[in-house]
C-alpha cells in the first residue's frame, strides 16, 4: 500500500512531499517524491511517527470517571485505547499509582485495585489498538507496595517504575496552601477539612523515618528485572543526585530549571507534560515545558493526563527552535524509543 503526497518527518530530515510504502504492517520503503496511483493521497498533510507516551495517568479516570463511580475495567480500558489511537499514540505507558487506600483517592490507587487494572490490560492485549506498557507510580511513603511490585516484575508485567513523593511541602506541591485549596475544590470539602487531611499526610511522611533502604532494595530488584527507574517532580539538586544514585535514568516533570539542569549534567533524560507545553505553563506553577525546551533541557514529551495535547504541543514546540519539526517530533518518538 502506498501513501503519497505527505510531508514526511523522519529522524534526520523532513521530506516536503514524499511517499511511503507499507507492506505486512511495516514501512517497506520511503521515497523523496510522490508516486502515481497511491492508495492514500495526503494532499500535503503531515505524516509523523507514532507517539510513544511514557506517562499517561488517564486510565484511573476511565475506570472511575467520578469519585466513587466505577465502570467495568474492560470498558474503561477499551475506550481509552481508542482515544489514544485517535491521538496518534501507538505505544502507551499506563501510569498507575501504588499509594494505598486514602481519604482523597479511596481505593482507586490501592495496590489491589491497581493490580486489577494491570491484569485487565494484560488480558486485553490481543484486542487493543495500542501497545500498552505498565508504568508503576510508586509512592515512596508506601513501602508495603514493594512486595506487589516485585511480584509484577517477576511476572514480566512492569516496564517502568517512577519514584514519587507527593507529600505536601516539597516536590510538585511545594505551596501547601495552594495544595489545600486544590484538594478542597476537587473533593468538594471545606478548606478546614482539606487542611486536616494534608496535615495528616505531612505527619505521616515525617513518621516514616528513613525510606532509603526500601528504595535501594526496590532499585536493585528493578535493575535485576530490567525495569527502568524514573524520578518524579525533582525540585532540588540534592533530590536529583539521590535518585540518580538509586539508578533512576529518567527525570519526570522536573519542578525547577535547576533540577532539570542537574538531571542533564548527570545524563538523565527529562520528561515533561504535553498540556504544560501546549499551555505554556504548569498547572501547579512549576517549570514550563517550553522554557525547558528552549533551554535544551527537554528530551521527551508525555501526555501526562491529556493525550490530545501531544500533537498540538509538538507542533508548537517545533516553532521554538532551529531544530523545527525534526527536533520536536523526536520528543514523542525517537527519544522515548
Amino acid at each position: 500500500m502506498w501513501l503519497s503526497e505527505f510531508e514526511i518527518v523522519l529522524r534526520d530530515r523532513v521530506i516536503p512531499s514524499g511517499a511511503v510504502r507499507i507492506e505486512s504492517d511495516r514501512i517497506a520503503e520511503i521515497r523523496d517524491a510522490p508516486v502515481e496511483n497511491a492508495d492514500i493521497v495526503g494532499g500535503g498533510r503531515l505524516l509523523l511517527p507514532g507517539f510513544i507516551d511514557m506517562h499517561g495517568d488517564m486510565v484511573e479516570r476511565e475506570v472511575e470517571p467520578r469519585i466513587g463511580v466505577h465502570v467495568p475495567m474492560k470498558i474503561g480500558i477499551a475506550e481509552l485505547d481508542k482515544k489514544l489511537a485517535s491521538c496518534g499514540v501507538t505505544t502507551a505507558y499506563a501510569a498507575l499509582s501504588f499509594i494505598g487506600a486514602s481519604v482523597t483517592s479511596g481505593v482507586l490507587r490501592s495496590e489491589g485495585h491497581t493490580s486489577a487494572i494491570i491484569e485487565t490490560i494484560d488480558g486485553l492485549r490481543g484486542e487493543l489498538l495500542v501497545d500498552h506498557r505498565i508504568h508503576a507510580r510508586f509512592e515512596v511513603t508506601y513501602t508495603p507496595a514493594i512486595a506487589v511490585l516485585q511480584k509484577l516484575m517477576d511476572a514480566g508485567k512492569l516496564h517502568l517504575i517512577s519514584l514519587m513523593d507527593h507529600t505536601p511541602g516539597q516536590g510538585q506541591y511545594r505551596d501547601v496552601e495552594l495544595y489545600i485549596a486544590r484538594i478542597a475544590k476537587e473533593r468538594g470539602m471545606s478548606v478546614a477539612e482539606a487542611s486536616e487531611i494534608v496535615g495528616h499526610r505531612i505527619a505521616g511522611r515525617e513518621g516514616q523515618g528513613d525510606v532509603l533502604n526500601a528504595l535501594q532494595d526496590l532499585s536493585a530488584r528493578a535493575h535485576a528485572s530490567g525495569v527502568v527507574l524514573a524520578s518524579h517532580d525533582d525540585d532540588t539538586l540534592e533530590k536529583v543526585e539521590l535518585v540518580h544514585g538509586l539508578g533512576a535514568r529518567l527525570s519526570e516533570f522536573p519542578v525547577t530549571l535547576e533540577a532539570a539542569q542537574e538531571a542533564r549534567r548527570l545524563q538523565m533524560h527529562t520528561v515533561m507534560g504535553a498540556p504544560n507545553a501546549l499551555r505554556g505553563q504548569s498547572y501547579s506553577g512549576n517549570l514550563s515545558a517550553r522554557q525547558a525546551y528552549e533551554a535544551g533541557l527537554l528530551d521527551m514529551l508525555a501526555s501526562d493526563y491529556h493525550p490530545a495535547s501531544i500533537l498540538p504541543a509538538t507542533l508548537g514546540l517545533a516553532e521554538l527552535s532551529e531544530g523545527g519539526l525534526v527536533a520536536a517530533v523526536a520528543l514523542t518518538s525517537a527519544n522515548p524509543a
